[in-house]
């Protein structure tokens, strides 16, 4: 993949994630320096920003942050704002129950199952490679799937690796 595939790539799944708890966003508005800048979401989703103070951002795509930004800016602030926003650290995936090293792991795009078993130092003996479960969601909207090691995982996912019966 080139470079610029990749970036494209990248956009592409900036554009389809919904920004969350912890993710880290840098956004650059062209031609105003002080404007650009790098924050974490907090808990509650929210952004201090620059003039517009508090914004809640989660559950946003990376489009819609800039939009919305930018709309702000363009009340009273900015003649005609170009705000562009990217996901520079997504939010911890955690994988527990029988893997060697269980714990919280930083997500990366593209990232399965099997991949994040690696990252938690593989299976213990007694893991059952047939029965592992994905919580995905937020607050009161999580739900729990079964998946198998081609799983595609997503940040905030919480992955159990359940116990073998032999």
């Amino acid at each position: 993949m080139t470079h610029a595939n990749a970036e494209v790539s990248s956009r592409l799944l900036d554009d389809q994630y919904q920004l969350g708890a912890g993710d880290v966003i840098n956004i650059r508005v062209f031609g105003e320096e002080e404007l650009s800048l790098e924050v974490r979401l907090s808990d509650s989703g929210v952004i201090n920003y620059p003039f517009l103070g508090e914004v809640k951002v989660a559950g946003l795509s990376a489009s819609l942050v800039e939009k919305k930004i930018a709309a702000g800016l363009l009340d009273g602030y900015l003649v005609n704002p170009s705000v562009e926003v990217t996901i520079t650290q997504y939010r911890s995936f955690f994988v527990d129950g029988e893997v060697n090293t269980p714990g919280s792991y930083a997500y990366l795009p593209g990232l399965t199952i099997n991949k994040a078993v690696a990252m938690a130092s593989g299976f213990t003996p007694r893991a059952s490679q047939n029965k592992i479960l994905i919580k995905r969601g937020q607050g009161n909207e999580q739900i729990t799937i079964e998946a198998d090691l081609d799983t595609k995982l997503y940040p905030g996912d919480i992955i159990t690796v359940k116990q073998s019966f032999f």
